[in-house]
């Protein structure tokens, strides 16, 4: 069974070991210090030296005291497509619950949460940040007592679990995580996102550019073979892409979400020459070969089911609990363990895969295993049968590049990070919906760890419209992909996600990993975000809008961070398509045109115009201070100096400190 993960590199860590001498238990507390990151952990041990059995019900990680600052409680809660978003409700008497018993770090409660006080602002203000490195089910309880104390309690949630000790055995926890900022929120957020990186993930990924991607999945789902996937491959290698993801629907009987998981057999009718074959085509093509699995999985319609049912999970006198048609691996069984590595890893090695999506897409509803005397030990032991999972097979295969994920962001976790330097961050693509959910998990984990991507519109999943740049501008605060049938782009649409394709390149290591901030926006139907480089020479910032106002008032952008000098400041070129113009355009024109006839569409295929673009110099100060920027379209008519943004517009900025040459790319 395998260890539990825990951060590495640390600066030094303090032992404190107590005794309980009438029942001969040993207590020992690991107190680590990461000093760069303003990080403190801790983890437990406990150990019973008594001929009697211990029975633990409840053990936590980490347990601090702190004088009350009236305190807000921060939390990041929601639910598939909608996860981390940010809740914020004051500490008051009595005790405040942050947990999850979904088996999953889960998309309902992260593990992480915020103490600050009520007057905190980004920016400013005292600011305790929690975490915990640990993937399955886990409470936080929040307490604040009579005489003013405010108790914090991190760790393994007790619901279900119960943990049998016999003489000379121990337990431990995971470890919990713990900082703190006088400099507000953002200053909190450094502190965790140099933590991540440092200190959580690891391996040959470890602070390195992550490749621009092309997932198969919002194209085709289970409709295709490998003659469609080519043609998308081509067309992405076109635009600049890096990586080609094959998602669901590769493998068995996979041409619904009703079979064939579970199964590690090339379906024959979608790859006649088989996955191999496939691959090399792609290689030869100048682009990187990944795949989705879900080897946490199993359906009922599957051999490996008909073969082994004892392998699913399932309370052995009671009907099976399906969610979307699929019941869950035992990974309490050697067995079970032994199978996912052998056959997840044999496929790897035959496609010499460089990229692994690494899904699974339901909670676990029975805690019970065939291979457990004591089953309030099923939660703990299924993660840690993950981990050892996770371990065997990437271990040995230092050079591909693991995703996690968990029907999106249902196990976005410091556990998790500890294995994929990624996690792919919702099944939500919608960029209104993604600037919740990337800024909710940019409070405790840096943009590198965030899969985020470009697709169609109007969206899958909230039927909304929006422009082109919006959807790239948001993704690429974050590890960028694209997910969509390339075939149906319009000409002018090419271009500008090859345009999109080299920007994000060429400043790819500063989203990626530059100093991440949000900003406070003067207006409610705004968004502000920044990355600034390494060296503070060098910043890109995104002014998002969400619902148009009319008559929009002035409006300033601020970017912070950045060392004394003189700057430039530019918007990223961007096109406006005609067709954003609707029933404005026969207007202009000299005879009477259909605003969505024939000859208006088919321009609107070929020409675009181009978005207001600013340029202006000045000082650090004044833009920290905040520079004006050009009036918004205010019904007047399009016009170059006019920022054309209207509902879910937005820019881009790149700001470079002049006469300083090679250091803005770090």
């Amino acid at each position: 069974m395998g260890t539990l993960p825990s951060a590495y590199g640390a600066d030094q860590t303090l032992a404190v070991t107590l005794e309980d001498t009438s029942a001969k238990v040993i207590l020992s507390l690991y107190y680590t210090v990461f000093e760069q990151a303003n990080v403190i952990t801790r983890r437990a041990v406990l150990t019973n030296e008594s001929q009697e059995p211990l029975v633990i019900r409840r053990m936590m990680s980490m347990m601090v005291d702190l004088p009350d600052l009236k305190f807000d409680l921060y939390t990041l809660d929601g639910g598939w497509i909608k996860e981390a978003h940010l809740h914020r409700r004051p500490v008051e008497y009595g005790m405040m619950t942050n947990s999850s018993t979904t088996g999953a770090s889960s998309n309902r409660h992260n593990p992480a949460f915020m103490l600050a006080t009520s007057t905190a602002t980004e920016d400013h203000g005292h600011v305790y940040g929690f975490n915990l490195i640990y993937s399955g089910n886990h409470a936080s309880y929040i307490e604040k007592s009579g005489r003013d104390i405010v108790r914090v309690a991190v760790g393994l949630n007790p619901h279900c679990f119960e943990w049998s000790l016999g003489q000379g055995e121990s337990f431990e926890t995971p470890e919990a995580v713990m900082t703190f900022s006088s400099r507000g929120f953002n200053g909190m957020s450094h502190n965790m996102h140099y933590f991540v990186n440092e200190h959580i993930v690891r391996g040959n990924w470890k602070k390195r550019e992550r490749p621009i991607l092309i997932n198969s999945w919002e194209a085709f789902y289970f409709d295709f073979d490998d003659g469609k996937l080519v043609q998308l491959a081509k067309k992405a290698k076109e635009l600049g892409i890096e990586l080609f993801v094959l998602d669901d629907g590769w493998f068995g009987e996979r041409n619904h979400d009703q079979a064939g998981l579970g199964d590690y057999t090339v379906n024959k009718k979608k790859f006649p020459r088989g996955l191999k074959a496939f691959a090399d085509q792609l290689r030869d093509l100048g682009l990187d070969f990944g795949l989705w699995v879900e080897p946490e999985m199993v359906n009922p319609d599957s051999d490996l089911y008909r073969e082994h049912p004892e392998y699913a999970v399932g309370h052995p006198t009671k009907k099976p609990v399906k969610g979307r048609n699929q019941l869950v691996l035992d990974l309490c069984q050697k067995a079970v363990r032994d199978y996912i590595v052998d056959k997840v890893g044999a496929i790897l090695d035959e496609a010499k895969v460089s990229y692994v999506k690494w899904d699974m897409n339901r909670h676990i509803g029975e805690g019970y295993s065939i291979a457990l005397k004591r089953q309030g030990e099923f939660y703990h032991r299924y993660i840690l049968g993950l981990y050892e999972v996770l371990s065997r097979i990437f271990r040995d295969r230092p050079g591909i590049l693991l995703e996690s994920c968990s029907s999106g962001g249902n196990r976005f976790d410091l556990g998790m990070l500890c294995f994929s330097p990624q996690i792919w961050s919702s099944d939500n693509t919608d960029p209104i919906a993604r600037l919740k959910i990337q800024a909710g998990l940019s409070y405790f984990y840096p943009l590198s760890s965030m899969g985020a991507h470009v697709s169609q519109s109007p969206h899958q999943q909230t039927l909304r419209a929006t422009p082109l740049s919006t959807r790239f501008n948001v993704a690429c605060f974050g590890c960028l992909g694209y997910e969509l049938d390339l075939k149906h782009l319009t000409p002018e649409e090419k271009k500008e996600i090859t345009e999109q394709i080299a920007f994000y390149k060429q400043y790819r290591r500063v989203f990626q990993y530059g100093t991440f901030s949000r900003l406070k926006a003067e207006k409610e139907n705004k968004v502000i975000w920044q990355c600034v480089n390494q060296n503070k020479t060098m910043a890109l910032a995104g002014l998002f809008q969400t619902l148009a106002n009319a008559a929009e008032g002035e409006e300033r952008l601020s970017v912070k961070g950045l060392d004394a000098g003189v700057y430039s400041m530019r918007t990223r070129p961007q096109r406006l398509h005609l067709a954003r113009f609707g029933g404005l355009l026969k207007h202009v024109s000299p005879v009477e045109l259909n605003p969505d006839g024939f000859l208006l569409r088919q321009a609107n295929r070929h020409y675009s115009l181009a978005d207001c673009v600013e340029a202006y110099q000045c000082s650090a100060a004044a833009l920290s201070f905040g520079i004006p920027l050009p009036n918004q379209f205010t019904g007047t008519g399009y016009n170059e100096n006019i920022r054309m943004l209207g509902d879910f517009g937005s820019n881009l900025y790149i700001i470079e400190q002049l006469n300083v040459e090679g250091e803005n790319d770090e």
